[in-house]
């Protein structure tokens, strides 16, 4: 059993290597710790945004494995460049895996971006752990992609409404 999860992990850890990941975020400084967190957790190959036109533009360019986004940044902000990206009449890449990673941890703002297609939600400060977790489920658990009336992207998960004392206002996705 311990030779299986070793091998299992070795795998995830090879796919972690060979990711192409896009940050797309307007504050340099973030950037910058999304990358060190990205290059702990073994991800070689990264490429900047500073907005979310030229992230649009790296995604066509590049055709990335993975996209970190934030939500609130110039235009187009995190909510229109998943619409924009969400698009497969309009957009080359519309199924490309996004890890929204924002400041707004508000379910309003959770339940909206899963509504706009992104694959997972992550709340700043993040941990290398939180990443590495998310980026470990879009690899091991890919979800299909479906068109369900105005709706592209992964196939919903149900959300959780449990809530602990401790973290009052987040939400946690199950799946």
């Amino acid at each position: 059993m311990e030779k299986a999860v070793n091998q299992v992990a070795i795998q995830i850890a090879r796919q972690i290597e060979a990711l192409k990941v896009v940050i797309v975020d307007d504050e340099h400084a973030m950037r910058k710790v999304t990358r060190s967190l990205l290059q702990a957790i073994g991800v070689k190959a990264i490429h900047e945004a500073a907005d979310g036109r030229s992230g649009l533009e790296a995604i066509c360019a590049l055709a990335p494995d993975l996209v970190i986004l934030d939500w609130e940044m110039p235009a187009p902000n995190g909510a229109e460049f998943m619409r924009q990206v969400r698009s497969p009449r309009d957009f080359p890449y519309p199924d490309v895996p996004v890890i929204m990673l924002t400041g707004y941890g508000e379910r309003s703002r959770v339940v909206e971006a899963v509504r706009l297609g992104v694959n997972e939600f992550l709340l700043k400060p993040v941990s290398t752990k939180a990443l590495l977790a998310r980026v470990a489920n879009i690899l091991t658990k890919p979800r299909r992609i479906v068109q369900k009336g105005d709706y592209y992207g992964p196939e919903p998960r149900q959300l959780s409404s449990y809530k602990p004392e401790a973290d009052p206002g987040q939400i946690y996705m199950i799946g």
